[in-house]
């Protein structure tokens, strides 16, 4: 028994100790964790012998792998799409993330990650902008060339004497002859007197110094240097101070929420405003779903029934019970839920500044609420209804609205109507992706307006892809598309925008919010985020009352380019159709593919430097877009010095200032300078050296 007993205890001991050394040194999975790097490659293939069934579950956003299961050994093609993963800022030097593989082997199931890892490709460089000074004692040569240009802005001549006593003789006191000679002392008066410089515009500034006023500052310096007295005789040159005007924000409750309009630089076309020059009166019909005459941030901003404003629909099934008539109010129709979409659109142009009366039976009602474009300008917006209560429009309505709006006189059910108030700027927010045959009507009557002088201003559509939508795509109209914000000094195309070779400028429309949600502008509504989107007024129908909304669509951006129209046309920038058009589009913000292109057109429309606006900032920075329209905003440190981790693709990259506080460098009216680049396998680094700002 002893022995017994003693081989059982022996027997024990054994297995605790292959239980220790179990515990110790786990089994090692049917399938094991591994790292792949794909370096510089765009992909590569991760392999690992297996036996049984496997299936990817996860992957990063940046990376796709083919095929996503199967059984036996495993073979993944990787292919990183670097782009989804970069961030804003490009200052990652690599991509890492994990791919999760759930797999079954017999009896065991698991899951297993591996880790991926990417480098991404580095862009360099310096954005300069080098000091400038002026001044006429620079030179190679003694002699100093003076210039009529530099004396046309001084007032009189600023003399520094060799002596004391010279000076004393200048401002026509006594100095005895053994400090300065009689003869000195008579040059010294004898030119003065020819000057006809009198004793009471002659000022001691010190230091042997005098100012002299005289008209004729080139005469007077010629005649003082020949003067042996004299040490020295300048203008008295004209200063001017240097700092840069106040951008103005307005402080209407919602006004902060208007981010587009900071994108387009209104801070500095205000500031520009309330100095004055902006007096012609201009008129923007809006050819739409009518509009809230009753809501209180567009009143006086709109022509009124009595006053030219029209409902050119036919059908009495359009909502407000009648025909054709001066009333285009966008009527409450029984259960209506849909926003009221001309309403919108005219408060982008035309929203009332400052304060309002309350809405009477509405205390939660803004009495201040946003603000238009417009502000101080003479600008109207003349109401034309095409669209009806459930947002359709037929081709006849549209094509009567254009004409109307245009100053042609049209006949609705026998009664003709000319408008008294023709239009030098025509909205049109809504097409379609018809035919170019089924809308011929339609590009009959653009031409129409065209050669009545009008600009006709159309929305590109919302289809998201490269279908022409009309009127837009008519001859004569100006396609709008719509960029929205990326989070980096420029703006992207917005996803849902229609491409085309017919679009011609682009101008802020929100984000696509039926896709994805981003919150770039900062901005803060009921305590929440405020999404990308145009906030402008609208009417509450289910309480009968005004209210504003959020919304995104080329709808937003056509009217943003219609109110700058009318902007130059009131500041006399420029006079008709033709030079409006060429000046939008030559200030214009080139974005993507260098030159016209079919997501931005000419590029996005940027309205203090079509304005000559003044400067409201001086910001240095740079910005980055790759030929595929992302956007990217590398940080310049103290010497402008820049390092940017981006994924493969050509680049256009623009280091310059912000002078209207847009948080867009180098735009057209800026110090800029450009330069391209292209990243990739084949090239995974570009230095581009200085980048040297041009005036």
């Amino acid at each position: 028994m002893r022995h017994a007993a003693g081989h059982m205890r022996r027997g024990s001991a054994l297995l605790t100790a292959a239980l220790l050394l179990t515990a110790c040194h786990p089994a090692t999975p049917p399938l094991p964790e591994q790292t792949v790097t794909l370096g510089t490659a765009l992909s590569t293939t991760a392999s690992q012998p297996f036996n049984g069934t496997w299936e990817v579950t996860k992957l990063p956003s940046w990376l796709t792998a083919t095929p996503l299961k199967g059984t036996g050994n495993i073979q993944l093609n990787l292919k990183a799409d670097r782009a989804q993963g970069t961030s804003t800022a490009a200052n990652q030097p690599r991509l890492s993330g994990e791919v999760i593989l759930s797999w079954t082997q017999g009896n065991q199931t698991g899951k297993t990650s591996w880790t991926v890892t990417a480098d991404q490709y580095t862009l360099t460089g310096r954005v300069v902008d080098p000091a400038t000074a002026q001044g006429n004692d620079v030179g190679s040569a003694p002699t100093q060339t003076l210039r009529a240009t530099g004396h046309a802005a001084a007032r009189g001549v600023i003399v520094k004497y060799r002596t004391a006593a010279a000076q004393a003789v200048a401002l026509g006191r006594a100095v005895p002859q053994e400090r300065l000679n009689e003869a000195a002392q008579a040059t010294t008066r004898r030119i003065l007197t020819t000057l006809k410089v009198p004793g009471g515009a002659r000022d001691d500034l010190g230091g042997r110094t005098v100012r002299l006023e005289t008209a004729d500052v080139t005469g007077a310096l010629a005649a003082l240097r020949a003067d042996p007295n004299v040490e020295y005789a300048v203008p008295d040159a004209i200063l001017h101070p240097q700092a840069l005007a106040e951008p103005v924000v307005p402080t209407d409750q919602y006004a902060s929420l208007q981010w587009a309009y900071t994108l387009l630089g209104y801070g500095a076309v205000w500031r520009d405003m309330e100095a004055g020059g902006y007096t012609h009166p201009v008129t923007v019909a809006v050819v739409d779903t009518g509009v809230r005459f009753d809501h209180p941030d567009l009143q006086g901003q709109l022509y009124g029934p009595d006053e030219g404003a029209l409902d050119v629909i036919s059908s009495a099934s359009n909502g407000d019970g009648d025909g054709p008539d001066t009333d285009p109010t966008d009527p409450d129709t029984p259960g209506r839920e849909s926003s009221s979409h001309g309403t919108h659109v005219s408060g982008i142009i035309a929203a009332r500044w400052g304060s309002m009366s309350p809405f009477p039976g509405c205390p939660a009602c803004s009495t201040s609420g946003v603000v238009g474009a417009a502000y101080r300008a003479p600008i109207k917006v003349l109401p034309v209804r095409v669209i009806d209560a459930a947002d359709n429009a037929t081709t006849a309505d549209v094509v009567n609205g254009l004409r109307y709006a245009a100053g042609l006189p049209v006949t609705l059910e026998g009664k003709t109507y000319t408008n008294p108030h023709p239009a030098q700027v025509i909205n049109l927010s809504l097409g379609g992706d018809i035919s170019a045959t089924e809308a011929q009507p339609l590009c009959d009557a653009v031409a129409d307006a065209t050669h009545q002088g009008a600009l006709v201003v159309a929305a590109a559509g919302n289809g998201g892809g490269t279908t022409p939508y009309y009127p837009a795509a008519c001859e004569g109209a100006v396609a709008v598309g719509a960029v929205t914000l990326s989070g980096a000094s420029a703006p992207v195309h917005a996803s849902y925008s229609s491409s085309y070779p017919q679009v011609m400028l682009s101008a802020p429309g929100g984000v696509n919010f039926l896709r994805e949600t981003t919150y770039y502008n900062g901005g803060t509504l009921n305590g929440e985020p405020m999404p990308d989107e145009i906030l402008s007024t609208d009417w509450d129908y289910a309480k009968d009352q005004p209210m504003y909304r959020l919304t995104s669509g080329t709808s937003q951006a056509a009217p943003q380019v219609s109110a700058l129209a009318a902007l130059l046309l009131s500041k006399g920038v420029t006079q008709g159709r033709d030079d409006t058009l060429a000046r939008l589009t030559t200030t214009a913000t080139d974005l993507g593919t260098p030159g016209r292109d079919d997501d931005f057109g000419y590029g996005m429309i940027n309205a203090a430097a079509a304005l000559g606006a003044p400067a409201v900032s001086h910001a240095l920075g740079l910005r980055v877009q790759s030929r595929r329209g992302q956007a990217f905003q590398p940080a310049l440190d103290a010497l402008g010095r820049f390092t940017g981790y981006l994924p493969d693709g050509t680049y256009q990259v623009v280091g310059g200032r912000d002078l209207d506080a847009n948080g867009i460098y180098g735009e057209t009216n800026e110090p800029h300078a450009e330069a391209e680049a292209t990243l990739g396998p084949a090239q995974v680094s570009a230095d581009l050296g200085e980048l040297t700002l041009k005036r």
